[in-house]
């Protein structure tokens, strides 16, 4: 059933919920997402609740609550970002330079299901990036916040001539260490992981031609 809802830039961006539920803890994470037809109707609604944070996660906070490496004597990475992320304890830097730690995330999609581990580490089968079949064509990721929450939302869109069903979902972090190395010239390693891991209650289902927004809210109250 077409559901009366044409196709916007706001709809596309603005997909989060005002209302809320009754008992909530103070940290709360959805799952949203909405599908149009090739002709920018929405057909499809959903919302749920994301529950399957991972380690790699927790580990990922920790840095800017205990930094990333321990005082002297010692002068290491913490153990959680040793232990979890399998970072190196130090880095070899040029000279008198110094490494950078950055990091982005993305949403992943797939078309699998498995059961959720703290210390699974990819999806059951994913979704790749192209026009072919079985295949999605993945916007950027975007992440806003408004208040005591945080929007990470991509957009993706079926160019091929079947649809294509989404039943699993992922936040995926990367981290990136920025060096000089031995012949001082600036380098990167960079590290992958999946920060959180959910199945979807329902089949999210992308016709040809269409399109799907993805958004994962995370949100923080007193």
């Amino acid at each position: 059933m077409v559901m009366s809802d044409m196709t916007s830039e706001d709809e596309i961006v603005k997909l989060t919920i005002l209302d809320e539920l009754s008992d909530e803890p103070s940290f709360k994470a959805y799952i949203e997402a909405k599908v149009y037809d090739k002709e920018g109707h929405l057909i499809q609604h959903h919302r749920q609740h994301m529950r399957s944070l991972t380690q790699y996660f927790l580990a990922l906070m920790s840095i800017p609550l205990i930094g990333t490496f321990q005082e002297p004597p010692t002068n290491q990475a913490t153990g959680i970002l040793t232990n979890i992320l399998g970072l190196p304890t130090q880095h070899y830097t040029y000279g008198s330079n110094s490494a950078n730690i950055l990091w982005n995330w993305s949403i992943v999609l797939g078309s699998g299901t498995q059961n959720f581990s703290p210390s699974l580490n990819g999806l059951a089968a994913p979704i790749s990036n192209g026009s072919g079949s079985g295949q999605l064509i993945y916007g950027a990721t975007n992440t806003n916040y408004a208040g005591t929450s945080i929007f990470i939302s991509v957009i993706v869109s079926n160019y091929s001539s079947v649809s294509i069903n989404v039943t699993e979902i992922g936040l995926q972090g990367t981290i990136y260490i920025g060096y000089w190395n031995s012949s001082n010239v600036y380098s990167t390693d960079t590290y992958t992981f999946l920060l959180s891991y959910d199945v979807l209650s329902t089949a999210i289902s992308i016709p040809p031609g269409g399109f799907a927004a993805f958004q994962i809210t995370l949100s923080f109250t007193g």
